[in-house]
């Protein structure tokens, strides 16, 4: 008998596999192909205080190994999502990681207190959303305005914050620190990474937002490597993501020292990837005689 339990910023997942913020929706679309029971945990689109229209189109390039996206993080605000989508994932037995995002300090504060006397898990805090009152700079690209920002959620949320990263950075384990001395109770990384696909026969970028986040295999290595380096500096537990395709890639982040792994991209080319994911982990443990996935988390 093998154990997949793991704990997530104090919260006890029955397994590690959780899906990725804006891959997801809130689960209804993944209902008839996924058992939502058996995920660790759903993180949920993106919710802000007000609601956002997103950027123009388009807003998704295919691109080698992965595609870019620049959706903008459109939702309907956290009223909507408190309303709508919530009671439909609380007919399931999994925990429910909710992404707050925002594009100042206040904004995250609002979106924060929204949530104030709802029953949430997890709160995954998204800094890496362009910061209106510094000139587009994402707050997760600055240690102090990370500090600043953690600090100030995790004063008002009810619930454990886990803050996710910009790899946009040179130095991700300072970020990472920062998080950590403002109250974070863990770390989600890596974002998207920026980039950028030009149609050369209309002569323009294909998105209408010019650059977008890259997402897929071909971050994954750039992915591994942050958890590694974070894993080695912080004290916090990690939900690692970045082009998690197979069970592989999985056991990957989690030798290189995350605690759960989100999978992201690899749900739109096949809705039913997660359960391949678990599955594959759990013949992967019988087969080498692990007892408990722990066992091997940050043995690299």
């Amino acid at each position: 008998m093998h154990s997949l339990k793991v704990n997530l910023a104090g919260v006890e997942l029955k397994n590690p596999i959780c899906t990725a913020s804006g891959t997801f929706g809130s689960g209804h679309e993944y209902a008839p192909f996924v058992n939502l029971n058996r995920l660790g945990a759903i993180t949920v689109k993106g919710v802000s205080h007000e609601p956002w229209e997103g950027n123009p189109p388009h807003r998704t390039a295919e691109t080698y190994g992965g595609m870019l996206n620049a959706v903008g993080l459109q939702n309907p605000s956290a009223k909507a999502f408190i309303e709508e989508d919530l009671p439909f994932l609380r007919k399931y037995d999994t925990k429910v990681i909710v992404n707050l995002c925002g594009r100042s300090l206040e904004d995250y504060i609002a979106v924060t207190e929204d949530f104030a006397g709802v029953d949430i898990d997890l709160f995954e805090l998204n800094i890496s959303c362009p910061n209106v009152k510094a000139g587009g700079m994402a707050m997760g690209t600055d240690p102090r305005a990370a500090e600043a920002v953690t600090k100030a959620v995790v004063a008002r949320a009810k619930s454990p914050i886990i803050v996710k990263l910009s790899p946009n950075v040179t130095d991700i384990a300072s970020i990472a620190k920062a998080c950590e001395a403002g109250g974070a109770a863990g770390i989600s990384l890596i974002n998207s990474v920026l980039g950028m696909k030009i149609d050369i026969y209309k002569k323009k970028p294909v998105l209408g937002n010019i650059v977008g986040g890259l997402s897929g295999p071909a971050i994954k290595p750039i992915a591994v490597r942050m958890v590694y380096q974070v894993a080695k500096s912080v004290n916090l537990p990690i939900l690692g993501m970045g082009g998690i395709a197979t069970w592989e890639d999985a056991i990957e982040f989690i030798m290189a020292g995350a605690t759960a792994v989100a999978v992201g991209m690899a749900n739109f080319t096949n809705p039913s990837i997660t359960m391949e994911i678990l599955e594959g982990i759990e013949k992967f443990m019988a087969k080498e005689g692990i007892t408990d996935i722990n066992q091997i988390k940050g043995i690299i």
